[in-house]
C-alpha cells in the first residue's frame, strides 16, 4: 500500500519531533543516550511527490542527563557548540517508495562540516494535515572532526534516531 503525501509546505512540529543519539563507550561496555531538546525545520512535498527541506537541531541542547558529561559534548572537542550552534540536515530529495519506505538523500553538517548522508526512513503516518518519519542511521562522527578517544574508549559509529511530525501549513 503506498500512501499519498499531500502537495504543499510542512512545518516540523517541534513538540511531537525527538532527535537522540547513542554511542557505545567505555570500550563498548556502556551505551551512552541523550535527545537534542531544540529541533526545528520546515519541508515541501513538491507535485511529483518528492520532497526537499531542513532540520536544524541546536547543538547547545543535548541532553543525556549528566550535566559534566553534556558540557563535555558541547566542548571543541566534540560539537564545538560555542562556534557551531546548529546542526542541520538539509534534504536534496526524498521520495516514498514501495509500501512506507522513504528515501531520503541529503546533508550533514556537523561542526560546519557538510557530508552527504542518505536515509531510509518510514512513514509511520500521514493524512491530509499530517505526517510522520521514523528514521535511525549511523555518523563516522570522525568525519565532522569529532575525533576525540581518550584510551580508546569511543570507537565506532553514533546511531542517530529521529521522529519527526510535520503538520501542513496553510495554503
Amino acid at each position: 500500500m503506498t500512501v499519498a503525501v499531500e502537495t504543499g509546505t510542512w512545518q516540523l512540529d517541534t513538540a511531537a519531533s525527538t532527535v537522540a543519539v547513542r554511542h557505545k563507550t567505555f570500550w563498548g561496555l556502556v551505551t551512552v543516550k541523550g535527545a537534542f531538546a531544540a529541533v526545528t525545520g520546515n519541508g515541501e512535498v513538491r507535485p511529483d511527490g518528492s520532497a526537499v527541506g531542513t532540520i536544524t537541531v541546536d547543538a547547545t541542547s543535548l541532553d543525556t542527563g549528566n550535566a559534566k558529561r553534556d558540557e563535555h559534548l558541547r566542548s571543541a572537542d566534540f560539537f564545538d557548540a560555542a562556534n557551531h550552534p546548529e546542526i542541520t540536515f538539509a534534504v536534496r530529495g526524498a521520495e516514498l517508495r514501495a509500501g512506507d519506505e522513504v528515501h531520503v538523500a541529503g546533508q550533514l553538517t556537523v561542526r560546519g562540516i557538510s557530508r552527504p548522508q542518505s536515509v531510509t526512513a518510514r512513514l509511520v503516518g500521514a493524512d491530509d494535515r499530517a505526517l510522520t518519519l521514523d528514521a535511525e542511521f549511523t555518523v563516522d562522527r570522525e568525519q565532522f572532526a569529532m575525533g576525540w578517544n581518550q584510551l580508546g574508549m569511543m570507537r565506532g559509529l553514533t546511531t542517530v534516531t529521529a521522529t519527526l511530525r510535520f503538520t501542513r501549513t496553510a495554503a
